[in-house]
């Protein structure tokens, strides 16, 4: 019996290590998300390990890109107090991808129209599942939260005379988005920045395909510019912004062609 337990216990050991390493590998080595960074009517704001951007609307109202990592949403009603406003003055939430550490905040926030790629509407409100490594093992259970709209590759929504346009970035999750705000693009998880701004793909243990990824972020930096799109900023949700326009964008698209 005893030998058994000990047998067990360096099971289980192994285990928390290799589960340790994976995380370390997936997280370290990122720069730091810049609480308070600001371009133009978009502020990053820190939530934990995320970051949440606040757009504002004009007339005392704001969108967000994302709702954090916080069921509570603290970080993001406190910037919100800062602007002297509350809750009710977010009337839009773009979501890049279903993830709980992009969604956990949607509840304070009811007045608020939820919008996500169409592909992904499912995951939002709970009827299907993911399909990475590690995020396959999430339950799948109804969320409460309903999508008021279903955007689609190329969409632009106008809020308050700000147009917000849509990408597909499929890979991390089967509906990811980025969304560009006044020159700033947004890329959810599809895209990371390691601490010397080298952009990486989205972590495998994660994503439902990382090859799919790789080629969505091709695709993305070949039509920017194709199309002639101004963009300024990259907003990363777990690192830094790096405000050198799309140049590591296109290193990365030259590297995976």
């Amino acid at each position: 019996m005893k030998t058994f337990l000990k047998i067990v216990g360096v099971l289980v050991i192994v285990l928390l290590a290799a589960v340790a390493g994976v995380i370390a590998a997936t997280f370290l080595g990122r720069q730091s998300i810049t609480d308070g960074a600001e371009f133009g009517p978009v502020r990053i704001v820190k939530d934990g390990i995320v970051s949440v951007g606040v757009i504002d609307l004009g007339g005392q109202h704001v969108a967000l890109v994302d709702a954090g990592n916080d069921g509570d949403a603290k970080a993001i009603l406190a910037e919100l107090s800062r602007r002297r406003l509350t809750a009710d003055a977010v009337t839009t939430v773009f979501i890049t991808h279903a993830h709980a550490d992009h969604t956990a905040g949607l509840k304070r926030f009811p007045k608020a129209q939820v919008m996500a790629l169409d592909r992904e509407v499912g995951a939002v409100e709970g009827t299907e599942g993911f399909h990475g490594p590690a995020t396959r093992l999430m339950p799948v259970r109804p969320t409460g939260v309903k999508v008021a709209r279903a955007l689609h590759d190329g969409d632009t929504v106008v809020l308050g005379g700000t147009p917000v346009r849509v990408f597909a970035v499929p890979g991390h999750t089967l509906g990811s988005a980025a969304y560009l705000v006044d020159g700033v693009l947004f890329m959810g998880d599809a895209a990371d920045a390691d601490d010397r701004g080298t952009i990486k793909p989205s972590p495998w243990v994660f994503s439902d395909s990382q090859p799919e990824d790789r080629a969505s972020l091709v695709r993305l930096a070949n039509r920017i510019t194709t199309e002639h799109i101004p963009v300024t900023v990259l907003a990363f949700a777990h690192s830094g912004t790096r405000t050198d326009g799309l140049a590591q964008l296109f290193v990365y698209a030259r590297a995976n062609e």
